[in-house]
């Protein structure tokens, strides 16, 4: 899925890994994905949380897309920042799945918390 995914490889997202109702993405935060306070677009932080959802949501061979993402801004974002979104699943339903990912900082210290629900379809991965 990754590799079909233009849009994480231009944000420069990097797979880590994943596994069943898991992804962790990382990425480096560039000049271009600045706001006017010189800080990262909130819109850089939800993406690379909700690529690494997407990838955590269709680990289990079903296609699932997003009904409903929340995400909560908790530091400033810099350029050269190196980020980490880690997806958790924590609830796997025959329809509906939730889960939680983590935006950090490289020390650890979080960015972003953003929750997702998906709806899984019938059709399976190829």
């Amino acid at each position: 899925m990754f590799d079909n995914d233009p849009f994480s490889q231009w944000m420069g997202m990097e797979l880590v890994s994943v596994g069943p109702g898991t992804c962790t993405l990382r990425m480096v935060v560039r000049k271009e994905m600045l706001n006017g306070f010189n800080v990262a677009h909130g819109g850089i932080t939800f993406s690379l949380a909700d690529s690494a959802f997407a990838f955590a949501c269709n680990s289990h061979g079903r296609h699932a897309v997003s009904i409903h993402c929340t995400i909560e801004h908790v530091a400033p974002v810099r350029e050269g920042d190196v980020l980490t979104a880690i997806a958790a699943e924590e609830n796997l339903g025959n329809s509906l799945s939730n889960y939680a990912i983590r935006v950090e900082r490289t020390d650890g210290s979080p960015v972003a918390f953003f929750r997702g629900v998906a709806y899984r379809k019938k059709q399976e991965w190829v």
